[in-house]
């Protein structure tokens, strides 16, 4: 009679995943630190490869042909009369240039058709929110291993994805420690990988000062700057960003999402103040006066046959319809005396009145073929 019913046990939220920092030495630490919010934002390879494509025409160098170029030699036309176009021609004689047509852009040595001029739009807008879009699919995607995997990374060997190496990493100043970070965290496949790949330009390019492509490494990507730019700097494939000016060209080349990243733990932290979670806005990047909020999903879950099974969808939805007969063919009435008769209930007497009439008719024209035929029988045995 006295006796209590158990607790009930607290139903608290649980928090979100972690991800391990790993030290100088590669060895998986005793920290961990919780998954930005921005990890959780949906990748939208659409809106990633229109930021890159308008990103990119604000490096390039304007450029145009002489405008004096096709027009240096002196030419009129000849006028009408002479049944040759109107083209103009190089003017005196004595060798085969004079006569020729010239300026036009179906001439030899004319001018190109529209020649092209300096003040072209080199540059394109994009704005502000699209771009944080894209840098939030990009960072994002950089989170998926199957994507890092898909443009050609090689992380096999690295522990996790994404990648968190302790703070301490940026005070690096040495190459040689840098790299053997990399081979100890089980990244630097991916620099042998660039290595490998580093071969000449096709085109004139390899005159312009860059006779060598080869393909992206990993993004290391810090907070403070003592002295890890220059440790990174020189390995082949790697490049660095700070993370608060990311850009979408690093986030995602091409276009391609799922670059590889390798983030310091004090970067890796300041990610939810700079773009915010799914609850909560950024502390640090406005637009027009109002805290910036990473863009959300459309759908939390979107396990469609999942929902449509569940027993909210199920308990409101009609039951299936069983039995249903199947729809009869349309049928022509012209041809169906059954169609007719539910369209025309008189249509089977017109019809009956009508064959009734059409042989009266056909008998009428019979009887007289025949008594023509007996008088003119009658009239040629009289002639005889």
């Amino acid at each position: 009679a006295g006796c209590r019913p158990p607790p009930v046990p607290s139903r608290t939220m649980a928090s979100r995943p972690t991800v391990t920092v790993y030290g100088a030495d590669g060895a998986a630490g005793s920290s961990s630190v919780a998954l930005p919010g921005v990890f959780l934002a949906p990748v939208r390879p659409d809106v990633v490869h229109q930021v890159t494509v308008a990103l990119s025409k604000n490096k390039r160098q304007p450029y145009s042909v002489n405008k004096y170029a096709g027009k240096s030699c002196a030419a009129s036309s000849w006028g009408t009369g002479r049944a040759v176009s109107r083209i103009p021609r190089v003017q005196g004689g004595g060798t085969h240039r004079s006569g020729q047509g010239a300026y036009g852009n179906m001439c030899r040595g004319g001018r190109m058709f529209a020649p092209t001029k300096t003040w072209r739009k080199w540059h394109a807008k994009i704005n502000v929110t699209q771009k944080r879009y894209a840098a939030c699919s990009a960072i994002a995607a950089s989170g998926v291993t199957p994507l890092v995997m898909a443009r050609g990374h090689r992380v096999e060997d690295t522990p996790e994805c994404p990648l968190v190496v302790d703070a301490s990493v940026e005070s690096t100043a040495k190459t040689q420690k840098a790299v053997d970070l990399l081979r100890k965290i089980g990244a630097h496949a991916d620099v042998d990988k660039v290595v490998a790949s580093r071969t000449m330009r096709a085109g004139k390019g390899k005159m312009r000062n860059r006779r060598f492509v080869q393909r992206r490494g990993p993004l290391v990507i810090y907070d403070k700057d003592e002295g890890i730019s220059r440790a990174f700097r020189n390995i082949p494939g790697v490049e660095l960003a700070q993370v608060d000016s990311l850009s979408v060209l690093q986030l995602a080349p091409g276009g391609h999402l799922g670059r590889f990243c390798v983030w310091t733990q004090s970067a890796f932290e300041k990610l939810d103040a700079l773009y915010g979670t799914p609850t909560e806005a950024s502390s640090e990047k406005t637009r027009h006066g109002t805290p910036y909020r990473m863009p959300q999903l459309q759908m939390a879950n979107a396990d469609l046959s999942r929902l449509i099974n569940s027993d909210e969808v199920q308990s409101v939805v009609n039951a299936p319809k069983e039995g249903t007969a199947p729809k009869a063919r349309k049928a022509n009435p012209l041809k169906s005396a059954k169609a007719m008769d539910v369209l025309n209930p008189a249509a089977a007497t017109f019809k009956k009145a009508a064959t009734e009439a059409q042989a009266t008719k056909k008998a009428k024209a019979k009887r007289v073929n025949a008594m023509k035929s007996t008088f003119y029988k009658q009239l040629i045995a009289d002639e005889s």
